[in-house]
């Protein structure tokens, strides 16, 4: 009888680190998310240490001294390794792992982490994989002679390939793949895009920072049935559904995936893509966590990945969410916004107004018509009813009186139309 061995997952401790450049900036903070970031991707966090200095050590992250005392804070908390809060450098991480004698880490492998523990989809897992690979690739570098290796048989006989040549090879073989595949994803999503825009339905992307409560709010309008958890990234692959309004107009709603400060540059490459549905939307909806109190750091950078990806000149509508988690009345403002409001995507406060306030943005675009269809070209109706919103509809003699508001460009044709 064989005897059953219980397994348990072990969980790494670790340690963060961070650098301070002055005064009041926001090096504690950007900490405190990255210790939820080290959680979520599974870690335990038994310390944390912030350095005051004018910029970052270009060999070291930090300075000596700060270095041998992260050293003695490994060994007496028993960490398996460190997290820095920024990203290293080939030679920050290698000098970093001789001085310590333990696990280097950065933001952006643990963000990467989670996000290849996240992506569902194969474009998220290609966009993913993709990131990971050049992540790695920049840090193929300097290991030495030590990764030569002799082959062995026939035909291998000689000096061999050096081990790190061989690795880069393969990943630019893979990353060749990995962006043909990319390549291919992309031609179906403007394939798709091209065909929204052909049947006039609007289309709202709803961003934010991570965690904000953008999958909570799709599922309560749109029932998408889209994951939902208090964490960083619980959501990573695009989400589009379709809300009917009380008027009838159809609008596309696409749930993005959550920003975060310090967004690594690999990933907002691999998944440009994905994030530029906001910038072929017709407007954006931009949910903030109003519990939070680094809120207006968190829409700043929201603001900021929007403009690094090209996405100006659209209507936005700010959802201050999370009221029922607020001790108090705030006060709330987005000067950028072009509207605000305050709901609660879990208990559906103030859902209603963001129903309104879609019409009304709606009706923006579109132009009133008024007159009498033939009953002949009666199926016009339900196209009006479709892309416009329908205000009267009235059967008489001579055909079908109707007032609505209409799409700019479908106007013309169905003023023709009329008698």
């Amino acid at each position: 009888m064989s005897e059953a061995f219980k397994v348990e997952k072990t969980e790494e401790k670790v340690i963060l680190v961070g650098v301070s450049f002055r005064e009041g900036d926001d090096a504690e903070d950007s900490i405190t998310e990255l210790a939820e970031l080290a959680e979520t991707a599974g870690a335990r966090v038994v310390g944390r240490t912030v350095q005051s200095r004018e910029n970052i050590h270009p060999g070291t992250y930090v300075g000596r001294g700060k270095l041998q005392e992260i050293r003695q804070m490994v060994l007496d908390l028993q960490a398996d390794g460190i997290v820095c809060d920024d990203e290293l450098s080939p030679a920050q991480l290698r000098n970093m792992e001789r001085e310590l004698d333990c696990k280097v880490m950065d933001r952006t492998l643990v963000i990467l982490d989670i996000f290849a523990a996240r992506a569902s989809t194969s474009e998220g897992k290609i966009q993913v994989e993709l990131a990971q690979l050049r992540y790695r690739l920049s840090r193929l570098t300097g290991l030495g002679t030590s990764l030569s290796r002799l082959g062995g048989g026939i035909g291998t006989r000689g000096p061999g390939e050096k081990k790190l040549e061989m690795d880069r090879r393969l990943i630019k073989t893979r990353i060749s793949q990995l962006k043909r595949e990319l390549k291919e994803v992309r031609q179906h999503r403007e394939i798709t895009r091209g065909q929204r825009s052909q049947s006039h339905t609007k289309v709202a992307a709803i961003v934010g920072y991570t965690n904000a409560g953008k999958s909570t709010l799709l599922n309560r309008l749109t029932d998408a049935n889209v994951l939902e958890e208090d964490k960083l990234f619980a959501t990573l692959d695009p989400t589009t559904r379709n809300l009917k309004l009380d008027s009838g107009q159809e609008i596309l709603l696409t749930d993005t995936v959550g920003f975060i400060r310090k967004l690594p540059h690999h990933l907002i490459e691999a998944f440009r893509s994905t994030l530029e549905e906001a910038k072929y939307a017709d407007f954006i909806i931009h949910v903030v966590d109003s519990s939070n109190p680094q809120r207006e750091k968190q829409m700043h950078i929201v603001y900021e990945t929007l403009r690094n990806l090209g996405v100006e000149g659209k209507k936005i509508i700010t959802l201050f969410n999370k009221q029922d988690k607020l001790q108090q009345e705030e006060i709330l403002k987005d000067f950028k916004a072009d509207y605000t409001l305050k709901i609660s995507a879990v208990t559906g406060e103030g859902l209603e107004e963001v129903k309104e306030t879609l019409e009304k943005i709606l009706r923006e675009d579109k132009q009133f018509l008024e007159g009498i269809f033939p009953y002949d070209a009666a199926g016009q109706i339900s196209i009006i009813r479709k892309f416009g919103e329908l205000l009267e509809e009235e059967y008489r003699e001579d055909g079908i009186y109707v007032q609505a508001f209409v799409p700019v460009e479908m106007y013309k044709n169905l003023k023709r139309i009329l008698k």
